[in-house]
């Protein structure tokens, strides 16, 4: 059942329900034809693909999950958040429902997730989609050393629990010329309605202080998947995840396309959902037709 203050219009799709460790993760299914499995990241949920979603369904299956801890997902006090246990959540969810010959679509922390499992299960990823994520330790770049204090201080998880800083606050500030909208942003607050449902972004911000090493293995074990067609459309104007970022990327992943986005931030999804549709459908339509 959807929440009172979730817009039917603006979200229109039938909710869907996985077990999972004695939680549900809600997901959505739309359309019928190839798979495309998005996977988002923090402090977002499946409501940041909705735009392109409702454009690709007419051709294509179109699956979101919300992790544990986010969206219509249940958000336990009690959890391992950990983002390799989000990993390994995202491979059970693919596995029992059978999923195959996917294009994956991550953003954000939907990187690591999403790319760790395609590293250990190529065979069920036949394209992959990027938006302003990362697969790297950043602990040597300038930027991460500055934040490192931030995540070091023991004020971040207070006001992460008691000021639902990342989804207030963060979010809104990670956008480039086109601004998320006081209506919209509600959307990304009310799922952590209260102190009690927000260890999830707790916890993804204590990964990029502990999980650094865990990033780097992930960047060399790409093999199995850096030749896989690859598209990465990038927000320009992303504060953190910068140009350079977007590089690295193109760097590892020969068998890659990108896109700019000069004017987004650090979700061209949700500024600019029709640009990043359009490239989605031109790069798999390419992929297509290279393989006739």
């Amino acid at each position: 059942m959807k929440p009172d203050w979730l817009d039917k219009t603006e979200y229109p799709f039938s909710p869907n329900y996985f077990n999972i460790n004695g939680c549900n993760l809600h997901y959505i299914d739309e359309g019928k034809g190839e798979t495309i499995l998005f996977v988002h990241g923090t402090p977002s949920w499946s409501f940041d693909f909705r735009n392109i979603i409702k454009s690709l369904k007419s051709s294509y299956r179109c699956i979101a999950i919300d992790h544990i801890g986010f969206g219509l997902s249940d958000k336990p006090e009690n959890y391992d958040y950990s983002t390799q246990n989000h990993s390994r959540t995202l491979e059970k969810f693919v596995f029992d429902r059978q999923l195959e010959n996917l294009t994956l679509v991550v953003h954000d922390f939907g990187g690591p997730i999403g790319l760790n499992f395609a590293i250990h299960n190529s065979d069920k990823v036949r394209n992959i989609v990027i938006l302003n994520s990362w697969l790297w330790s950043s602990q040597d770049d300038p930027d991460f050393i500055k934040l490192i204090k931030v995540l070091k201080s023991p004020l971040l998880p207070f006001l992460y629990r008691y000021f639902n800083f990342s989804p207030r606050f963060i979010l809104p500030s990670s956008f480039g010329d086109h601004k998320l909208s006081k209506q919209l942003l509600r959307y990304y607050t009310r799922p952590f309605a209260d102190k009690t449902q927000r260890n999830g972004t707790v916890a993804f911000a204590k990964s990029l202080l502990l999980d650094q090493d865990w990033f780097e293995e992930l960047w060399n074990k790409r093999e199995s998947i850096s030749t896989k067609p690859t598209l990465i459309v990038w927000g320009m104007k992303d504060p953190v995840l910068k140009p350079k970022y977007m590089d690295k990327f193109i760097s590892g992943f020969k068998n890659s396309v990108s896109i700019k986005m000069e004017s987004c931030g650090h979700f061209p999804q949700e500024e600019q959902p029709e640009t990043v549709t359009e490239s989605i459908i031109n790069f798999l339509t390419d992929t297509k037709n290279s393989f006739r």
